[in-house]
């Protein structure tokens, strides 16, 4: 059984989200946000207090573009990847991880700057910027989807969940007014999905049971009193 440490609408829900689609039997293992202050015992199982972690079997991973790889790879053969004989296989691999590095990162310091400081540390310029950062990079997809329903290889694809989390992301931080027409619909098409749907559900259906807020992680309130806690690298959703 596949074990998933997640937070609300947090990276993790890109494996939460593969698992759906493959169809992998999974425990669901929700944790206040941010786990490393709000769940210090979580620092036994993950030092780095982040999420996701997956644990299947000995296999330990905490990176979520990573997981979905890996369980792509435990499934196959999956049409969810792109097959190193497949033209797009080059591609597939480029947006898989451009979800995350490109997309999502630039994110988490808007999320930063405007959301998860205190107050007084706020910098609603430099978040603007990266936003904008954002959006400029977001950009580049437009011409592929003006021309295909999907990212690579003619079809869906963990590609598309790693992308489909960063504009996931942005609608929390309400940029998704300013997506381009063919990147607007396309994470509409995402939604519709019936395991985005499922996902959706399962987070909320765990976290209740669980005792855990079912606030999204991007839009949660940080702990003021938690700051001489505060770690220097950008706090992640």
């Amino acid at each position: 059984m596949i074990t998933l440490y997640h937070c609300m609408s947090a990276r993790s829900f890109r494996p939460l989200w593969m698992l759906e689609e493959l169809g992998l039997p999974y425990e669901l293992v929700m944790l206040p946000f941010p786990p490393r202050v709000a769940a210090r015992s979580y620092l036994d199982l993950n030092p780095l207090g982040t999420i996701p972690l997956m644990i299947d079997g000995r296999t330990r991973m905490t990176e979520s573009a990573a997981i979905c790889q890996y369980l792509c790879a435990l499934s196959a053969p999956t049409l969810l990847q792109v097959e190193p004989g497949e033209e797009d296989h080059g591609a597939y691999l480029d947006y898989l991880h451009f979800g995350e590095a490109t997309l999502t990162f630039p994110q988490t310091l808007v999320l930063r700057y405007s959301r998860f400081e205190p107050e007084h540390r706020r910098q609603p310029t430099v978040a603007d910027d990266y936003a904008k950062w954002f959006l400029a990079r977001l950009r580049t997809l437009e011409p592929v989807l003006a021309e295909q329903a999907h990212l690579c290889g003619a079809r869906f694809t963990a590609a598309d969940v790693s992308v489909g989390y960063a504009l996931m992301l942005a609608q929390h931080l309400e940029l998704a007014s300013r997506f381009t027409p063919a990147v607007k619909a396309y994470w509409e098409r995402l939604q519709q999905r019936d395991a985005y749907i499922r996902a959706l559900r399962s987070q909320e259906v765990a976290a209740l049971a669980q005792g855990v807020s079912t606030v999204a992680a991007p839009d949660s309130i940080p702990d003021p009193h938690a700051d001489a806690d505060r770690s220097p690298e950008p706090t992640t959703a």
